[in-house]
């Protein structure tokens, strides 16, 4: 890994301003592209893993059956349709989670769909669960030779067509079944906001019934939930009893925020805008009291993924010890350059040097000791 100090000043100074002078899905559509390039160049990533990759012995971890070299993910949302499996090992990622995936191809929802929120260090995101759904996606990643583990976020299609119930239900079965084969680990998605239908899943009775269903489709990956972050704690036990009940393994906290009036967000950046979900920094502080409360409450049962507001690694840091065993991010490395991944895991090794531990598995809920 070079030096990121040389890296951050080129994205901060040259790139970003460039970049955020620009339609921010324009941008982000024309990175994948190119990261779908590199990926498939052998020569590409073997470059990009020379600028980017920090590896140490400390942040291995064995999970769920899973080798992770490192803690650090890359959220669902960012890899829609499953095109940068290539390239993100080579950017530093320990793991990654693609889509989500739908029944359905779905297109979204109209444009404009993204904007920037500079002052709050975050996104606000309407997309609509974009994708070119389970069939296309699965037949996509059929052949593929994963170099970290991949997670398959599943969600039901953002259509009318799902808002019955049942429908609904069938939907992210179908998802499944067509991913079954490909991947190693599931992500339940309950918790978009930004789909027909709301988040009817969040309720905990109608989740009993989408994961007696899901129990049904025939595959040996763990299952990870996906949880909103502007639920309470009472609500996330509500949720957990209900996994308890079912195959889950662990749970993802947490999702965007619908709550634009957080104190944390710049509202003259909003400019009325009601509808979507924001990510980064406003999610921060939520996403960590789920964490500790669920740690503290079923940590011994289930493996916790910590997402929202990471820009560093002393962000990623206080995760892990407030319970998070991996942590994701993708609004981080947006702001901060793609250099941020090897410079969080760096200093993660730091940080377990300074604090006396020898591992990151060490280090995981530690401010509850």
């Amino acid at each position: 890994m070079l030096a990121t100090k040389t890296q951050k000043f080129i994205y901060r100074r040259a790139l970003k301003p460039y970049f955020f002078s620009q339609d921010p899905e324009h941008v982000h559509d024309r990175m994948c592209a190119l990261g779908k390039r590199i990926g498939e160049s052998a020569i590409g990533r073997s470059l990009c893993k020379r600028l980017f990759t920090y590896a140490h012995p400390s942040l291995e971890q064995e999970l769920l059956g899973m080798h992770f070299r490192n803690p650090v993910g890359l959220t669902a949302g960012f890899d829609k349709n499953a095109e940068l499996t290539g390239v993100m090992p080579a950017v530093g990622f320990g793991f990654e989670v693609v889509g989500s995936v739908t029944g359905e191809p779905c297109a979204g929802n109209a444009k404009p769909r993204l904007w920037r929120l500079p002052k709050s260090k975050g996104l606000l995101v309407y997309y609509g669960l974009k994708n070119d759904g389970c069939e296309a996606i699965a037949s996509r990643l059929s052949r593929k030779q994963f170099e970290i583990p991949i997670g398959i976020s599943i969600a039901k299609t953002n259509s009318p067509e799902t808002v019955e119930f049942t429908k609904g239900i069938a939907d992210y079965k179908k998802a499944m079944e067509q991913m079954s084969d490909v991947g190693d680990y599931f992500v339940v998605n309950i918790s978009c906001p930004n789909a027909f239908g709301g988040e009817p899943f969040a309720d905990p009775k109608r989740l009993d019934e989408l994961l007696s269903v899901l129990d049904e489709v025939q595959t040996t990956k763990p299952v990870l939930l996906k949880i909103a972050v502007d639920i309470s704690s009472r609500e996330l036990d509500e949720l957990v009893e209900v996994s308890d009940r079912h195959r889950v393994h662990g749970f993802i906290l947490s999702n965007l925020t619908k709550k634009h009036d957080r104190p944390t967000i710049n509202q003259d950046e909003l400019g009325g805008i009601e509808k979507g979900g924001i990510s980064g920094r406003p999610t921060s502080e939520p996403s960590n009291q789920l964490i500790s409360h669920l740690y503290k409450t079923a940590g011994d049962r289930y493996v916790i993924v910590g997402v929202g507001g990471i820009f560093s690694a002393e962000d990623a840091y206080e995760k892990i010890c407030s319970g998070a065993s991996l942590v994701q991010l993708a609004t981080g490395m947006i702001f901060e350059g793609p250099q941020l991944i090897g410079e969080i895991n760096k200093g993660l090794v730091q940080l377990l040097k300074k604090d006396g531990f020898e591992s990151i598995a060490q280090a995981v809920g530690s401010k509850h000791s």
